[in-house]
């Protein structure tokens, strides 16, 4: 059970059983996806693959869904993606950030084709973008994480140093400072989104600098399990990651695709399929947590929750000024609030943060 469940869900279910009806005689909505690491049951690409069940769930016989896992970005996601538009995917859901440049090359040969980017930010008449705000659960879990540390450093895994990663980072420093201003964070850049091995070293490197919390934005499980052997907290990503860390996992982050895999599909049944950036939180149900372990305190567990409810609310912005960027020039004045687009090209570290961007 997840804090803060879709309440789109049972709609978007319904709507779906009726187009299932309807298109018992017709040829199904094909629908295609690529992934930049393996399904398995845990993480990023399984979240995704979540989603896609989710459509053969909803949709019956009336969508006939493929996917190929573990594609690397590059040329790789090139090739695979023609591949499956050549093999008469009406749909095709490109999911990782990397892919951007190869499913806007296939999109310019296939303009009957539609496709969909997760995180990216270029588009065409077949090519709508989407993501989530995840920077929102990174607020929640560093305000946990400044409260739950007692070494006061938290350690933080990167992938790549893009904005979705950078911002991510920025939220949960903000966050934890804000309830804890002795805390430090610690970064170790991966360049790489699932590397089980290289994500345990940057664990373990992170713990020898005295880290006592985890965070992690790397896809596998090794940092919970390492931090189940060494007797600290870390946090979930992408999906719940308790059973690797029962008594590590404070909470996890959980993409939850569904909802909106379900509307796109359904536009397309319906012919209202149009190229869309959307990009949502909190509050429509893209962002959701595992349950709060019982190791948090009380006090601690309802300032997460009452953050989680001002975020879906619309009261409470991550990113509202006082801020200052990592040099000390002013970024956001008192009460100032980001915009989506300086937060979707954010390249740089707040006040506070050591440590510099790699490029």
């Amino acid at each position: 059970m997840t804090i803060l469940r879709n309440t789109l869900v049972a709609a978007a279910l319904v709507l779906g059983f009726g187009a299932a009806a309807q298109a018992q005689d017709e040829e199904p909505v094909r629908v295609g996806f690529i992934y930049v690491g393996p399904i398995g049951d845990f993480g990023w690409s399984y979240q995704h693959d979540q989603g896609r069940l989710a459509l053969e769930e909803t949709f019956g016989e009336a969508v006939e869904t493929s996917y190929v896992e573990s594609v690397p970005e590059g040329a790789d996601a090139e090739r695979v993606l023609r591949q499956m538009a050549q093999a008469g995917n009406d749909i095709i859901f490109a999911t990782s950030f990397g892919y951007m440049n190869s499913v806007v090359n296939v999109a310019k040969q296939f303009p009957d084709v539609k496709f969909e980017h997760a995180t990216g930010y270029q588009r065409a008449d077949n090519l709508a973008t989407y993501s989530s705000r995840f920077y929102e659960g990174r607020h929640v879990i560093g305000l946990i994480a400044g409260r739950m540390t007692k070494s006061n450093v938290i350690g933080y895994i990167g992938s790549y140093p893009i904005p979705e990663v950078i911002r991510g980072i920025n939220a949960a420093y903000l966050a934890a400072k804000s309830v804890n201003p002795d805390v430090q964070f610690r970064i170790v850049w991966s360049n790489t989104w699932f590397d089980p091995a290289l994500e345990a070293d940057a664990a373990k490197t992170l713990i020898e600098q005295g880290a006592d919390v985890l965070m992690q934005h790397t896809d596998s499980t090794a940092a919970m399990t390492i931090a189940e052997e060494q007797g600290i907290f870390a946090f979930g990503q992408a999906s719940n990651m308790a059973n690797f860390g029962p008594d590590a996992q404070l909470t996890a982050i959980i993409d939850n695709w569904a909802p909106y895999y379900i509307q796109r599909v359904q536009e397309v049944m319906d012919g209202t399929w149009s190229s869309t950036d959307t990009w949502g939180g909190i509050g429509s149900g893209m962002v959701e947590f595992a349950d709060l372990s019982d190791k948090i305190p009380a006090d601690v567990q309802e300032e997460a929750r009452t953050a989680m409810e001002a975020m879906a609310a619309g009261t409470l912005h991550p990113f509202t000024g006082p801020i200052n960027k990592q040099d000390g020039s002013p970024w956001l004045k008192e009460g100032e609030v980001a915009d989506d687009a300086t937060l979707l090209g954010m390249n740089f570290y707040v006040e506070g943060i050591e440590g510099v961007i790699p490029q």
